[in-house]
């Protein structure tokens, strides 16, 4: 497939009135490209649809919107408060891991409905930090976790890509859900 946008172009975004420009509105724009893919995948799905295994994997569309909307308030909570927003994650108890596994899943009472409306909070929440953030470049520590070198210190924009990410990601494993579920695809 061809890419046919003009780079020469300066990329806009548009938030929450005000054009939001260059490098910040080529960030949100990647992550509205993600973010689309992996709504896109829940089209036309029922609730039971939504919490549905298709594959050996654990994962289910609706939980993977759950975990997605977490990971990207988590970091955004990051960016605004530092390292204690998301916990120190080497003290996690076998609850903690349990609390954590039901963000794959959509429980009982969930609807996919409701899932969405919370990923659309989560984004929009986002969205307006990336407008409103005086420094790209301000950082803070990783929290604790045994997968986050020690001393380790991540800039904005550095989580603001590793949302990015988590989330092409999470798409990606998104559309090999729903075509196990009924064949639908997001491409092709």
């Amino acid at each position: 497939m061809t890419d046919t946008t003009t780079h020469a172009r300066p990329t806009t975004h548009e938030q929450s009135g005000a054009a939001v420009t260059g490098e910040r509105a080529d960030l949100l724009a990647m992550l509205d490209k993600h973010r689309h893919f992996l709504r896109f995948t829940t089209r036309d799905l029922t609730d039971e649809q939504a919490g549905r295994r298709s594959t050996v994997s654990e994962l289910c569309l609706g939980g993977l919107i759950k975990h997605v909307a977490a990971v990207e308030r988590g970091w955004v909570d990051f960016i605004l408060e530092g390292p204690s927003a998301l916990g120190d994650f080497s003290a996690m108890t076998e609850a903690d891991f349990a609390r954590r596994a039901d963000e794959f899943k959509l429980l009982p009472g969930e609807t996919l409905a409701g899932v969405l409306a919370d990923y659309a909070d989560a984004t929009r929440r986002t969205d307006e930090l990336v407008a409103v953030l005086p420094d790209l470049d301000a950082s803070h520590p990783l929290p604790k976790a045994p997968w986050f070198e020690s001393g380790t210190h991540w800039s904005a924009r550095r989580v603001l890509l590793h949302v990015i990410a988590e989330t092409a990601q999470h798409a990606g494993h998104a559309d090999i859900i729903r075509e196990a579920l009924d064949g639908a695809k997001s491409m092709g």
